[in-house]
């Protein structure tokens, strides 16, 4: 038998549940991952959440949890390719990464190598939000000498945004609470305060004016942006969520480049990027992961080890 954390109905943190199930095994075109560290975003518990979000990704009940993890190979199918036993990996599995095993059909498009010098509790984290940063800085044509506005710049995929602009040589404002404004200044982003009166805030911070804008959580953003003049074209907002006003580009993990992951992965490495780890819980503790998450207010990746 093998653990996994699963819910057989949906709603809030309260019914996901740690069971018991028989151990699975890699099938011919498959390999078997072990997984050690398991990364949380939003998405996960919002697809726990909600029958008609669950259904936009495929999930029916019952369903297991998570997306994103990180672990070692310990089987690999007769026909599989790619992957050796013992390999360390990282990858995503939409509704199954929290769990001791995932199985990964090969070839595998969301299953990489996790090189030396990145710990799995990192490489748990890098799919969805790294691929998602990526993706909403590529879709505002995000280049040196911008200016960019980047709405919940304390998040998970925030703070990978942040660092990825500056990067490209962007200079980023990154809208928080005003408990993060250390935080995002630690990462290389000038922190305003959300809510009313963001403009006027985001004006006195850059009188010259922004250039580009992405908005990870909400809308507020990307409004603000439009009303500051900036193209429809130069702002982007995550795919989850309601409408974004007419010609703004929507994004999500899916639409990153080819080689975005390993980009990340090797800035990583050469310390271009660090990877904020909010806080660690055991598997018994997924209820209390989640809703500490769900609340908004940490700074960076919840991880959950298994």
């Amino acid at each position: 038998m093998s653990k996994a954390v699963r819910y057989e109905r949906f709603g809030g943190p309260e019914v996901l549940e740690v069971q018991e199930i028989p151990e699975p095994h890699a099938a011919p075109d498959e390999v078997r991952v072990r997984v050690t560290a398991a990364g949380l975003n939003p998405m996960d518990w919002q697809i726990a959440a909600k029958a008609d979000t669950a259904a936009r990704f495929g999930i029916t009940l019952p369903a297991g949890f998570g997306t994103d993890f990180a672990g070692v190979v310990d089987e690999v199918g007769a026909e599989a390719t790619g992957f050796a036993v013992g390999d360390r990996v990282h990858g995503g599995a939409i509704g199954r990464s929290v769990a001791d095993f995932v199985l990964v059909k090969t070839p595998a498009a969301d299953l990489w190598p996790t090189p030396e010098g990145v710990g799995d509790e990192v490489a748990a984290t890098l799919p969805v939000a790294g691929l998602t940063a990526s993706a909403a800085l590529a879709a505002v044509g995000l280049k040196a000498g911008d200016t960019v506005l980047i709405g919940g710049a304390a998040g998970g995929v925030g703070v990978f945004a942040v660092q990825l602009a500056r990067l490209a040589g962007a200079r980023v404002l990154g809208t928080a609470s005003e408990g993060t404004f250390d935080f995002l200044r630690g990462l290389g982003a000038e922190p305003v305060a959300y809510g009313p009166g963001l403009a006027d805030r985001v004006r006195d911070l850059a009188p010259e004016g922004i250039t580009a804008a992405t908005d990870l959580f909400g809308r507020e953003t990307a409004g603000t942006a439009l009303k500051l003049g900036v193209a429809a074209e130069r702002i982007s907002v995550v795919a989850d969520g309601p409408a974004p006003p007419p010609g703004v580009r929507k994004a999500g993990a899916y639409d990153a480049g080819p080689g975005s992951l390993e980009r990340i992965v090797d800035a990583i490495r050469s310390g271009e990027i660090t990877v904020p780890i909010a806080a660690t819980f055991p598997v018994e503790r997924i209820r209390e992961a989640v809703t500490t998450q769900a609340e908004r207010h940490v700074h960076g990746k919840i991880v959950i080890a298994l």
